[in-house]
């Protein structure tokens, strides 16, 4: 049975069978070490993200066909009992979506998700790494031998031009994972396929090298079953080629033992850099201490004594499982390997909705999950989460990697976007939204964002529209303020809109009727409800109807408790 590097977890408690070791014996080592010379670059003193890209859905055009990577068989919808899904993705700002088989949202809306083959899609996410200061993507590249390769091929040009538009880099990440014929294929694909991307200024370069990242050697698992020979014949015809090679390697790399075979030494000493696994090996931030001690020290002192860089991997932490405690998890992991003085940080990983440890935007609450499936959303644990929180803690954690904020045990970052509203202020600023369609850019965010010249706006031509906003609590809700740009270019219209509240997103309550507002540039293009005081932790503004454009349209929306 090939077991992939998203499986390989199960036998690899903290400590088994590893010797006791002093920590104060290797910081010591660790100081009196020469430290990899390797001065910033697109890798080393950044933050880097694994990017699987690998989702795709019928109808979308990719040569795979399917469900692929959504469903155990692609050739049927995902559904409960034909699914590989452990978290469900955000859908906000996806231009696109894909009805699957399974149970409607808590909200009564269709639950569907995304093709990583859609352009918009991919654009989407290189645009969050830009906002989120992810610097570099690993492009995951499995057998392109196999039927996947040309869906692959198309994947690599999507993630270039992305990268090229957002201004991140990338490079290829190979995983040999069941790649019989590995050690010559992997050199042909390389010759006549990938190396003519690092023609491209996003293309990742290190030393003024341009990147590779080979995973998968030395694992101790029959998908992988190379001998060290072949490993180190590809090792050297890669930096013969002029590439910066970085090794994805068993988390006891050194000493072959648990999830790595003995005799891969020279291997693992021939790359640039060393990118130990670490997806599966704890979930509790006593186990992260612990790694840091007995795994991380060590691994970056055998780095520093032979000139290699070292670029551990940080967790945001299995969702499904229950191991991120609303971001201390993945707060505790950066302040380990930042304190220890890694060369770059690798984050495992950007979509990886299969696993649980996606960064990407997830479902914040039931509402927004398929009901009854089971599927846990960003508020498990009793604390609301905004969609975007764990893009946040990566920027945060980044900027303490880079010296650029300090130090500090404790995440700066609030679960939600500044902590929570300010007493008597705006409770609807920087919370998460959610609208029943959008046009474009013109997303359902843009209406919380403080910005009055960006607006959200449905698909035009069809009424009726919703846009509803989540408070994360319960709050008395007195007036709600809705705004258009006050550009006079915004001409006079009148909107046919209601006011709907609810406790908990699936039981809505009327506050205020339908009836025409009218929308003045005259008069700041605003309108000014006030409503019966009531308890509600989700706004929703229903749209029948719009004078001056066929779609419902809102610059701002301020919901206030008095």
């Amino acid at each position: 049975m090939v077991v992939s590097r998203r499986r390989l977890i199960g036998s690899l408690a903290a400590g088994s069978a590893l010797a006791a070791v002093s920590p104060t014996d290797l910081v010591s080592t660790l100081r009196g070490a020469a430290f990899a010379a390797s001065p910033p670059g697109d890798v080393v003193g950044k933050i880097s993200v694994g990017y699987q890209g690998w989702f795709s859905c019928p109808g979308d055009g990719a040569p795979i066909g399917g469900w692929w990577h959504w469903s155990r068989d692609r050739f049927q919808p995902p559904a409960p009992a034909n699914t590989t899904i452990v978290s469900w993705p955000d859908m906000r700002e996806y231009a696109r979506g894909y009805s699957t088989a399974y149970p409607a949202l808590g909200n009564g809306q269709p639950a569907q998700l995304f093709s990583s083959y859609d352009q918009q899609t991919v654009d989407t996410h290189f645009r969050w790494m830009q906002e989120y200061g992810c610097d570099t993507a690993a492009l995951q590249r499995f057998n392109p031998v196999g039927d996947e390769g040309p869906t692959r091929d198309a994947m690599t040009v999507k993630v270039r031009g992305a990268a090229e538009r957002f201004g991140r880099k990338f490079y290829i990440m190979y995983d040999v994972t069941g790649w019989t014929s590995m050690q010559t294929q992997i050199k042909e694909d390389w010759t006549n396929r990938m190396s003519a991307h690092t023609a491209s200024p996003a293309y990742a370069r290190q030393n003024g090298r341009p990147v590779v990242c080979i995973w998968g050697f030395g694992f101790n698992d029959d998908g992988r079953p190379f001998a060290p020979a072949p490993c180190l014949d590809v090792v050297n015809w890669f930096r013969a080629q002029g590439c910066y090679v970085i090794g994805g390697v068993p988390t006891y790399w050194r000493q072959g033992i648990n999830d790595s075979r003995p005799g891969f030494s020279e291997v693992y000493h021939a790359f640039h850099m060393i990118s130990p696994w670490m997806v599966g090996r704890t979930g509790t931030l006593d186990g992260l201490d612990w790694f840091h001690t007995n795994v991380n020290v060590p691994d970056q002192a055998d780095c520093a004594a032979h000139g290699i860089d070292y670029q551990p991997c940080v967790l945001p932490g299995d969702l499904s499982s229950g191991h991120r405690r609303h971001g201390d998890f993945y707060w505790r992991h950066f302040y380990n390997l930042t304190r220890l003085g890694a060369q770059g940080l690798y984050v495992s990983m950007f979509d990886e909705f299969n696993e649980g440890n996606q960064i990407a935007k997830t479902s914040e609450t039931q509402a927004t999950t398929p009901a009854g499936a089971g599927i846990r959303a960003l508020d498990e644990d009793g604390t609301a989460c905004s969609a975007d929180y764990y893009l946040r803690l990566t920027a945060d954690g980044g900027r303490m990697f880079k010296g650029q904020l300090a130090l500090t045990a404790v995440r700066p970052t609030p679960p939600v976007l500044g902590g929570g509203p300010p007493p008597g202020g705006d409770l609807a600023a920087g919370r998460p939204t959610s609208a029943s369609s959008q046009n474009g850019g013109f997303v359902a965010g843009n209406a919380v964002d403080a910005d009055r010249g960006s607006y959200w706006e449905s698909t035009n031509g069809v009424f009726p529209q919703w846009w509803q906003v989540d408070l994360g609590a319960a709050h008395q809700v007195a007036r709600i303020v809705l705004r258009l740009p006050p550009a006079a270019v915004w001409q006079r219209r009148t909107q046919t809109l209601s006011v709907e509240a609810s406790p908990d997103g699936a039981r809505w309550t009327t506050l205020v009727a339908s009836a025409g507002r009218v929308f003045d540039p005259a008069t700041g293009n605003q309108v000014t409800l006030t409503v019966p005081a009531t308890p509600a932790r989700h706004v929703r503004i229903r749209f029948t109807g719009n004078t001056g454009w066929p779609a419902a349209q809102l610059s701002q929306l301020e919901v206030y408790a008095g």
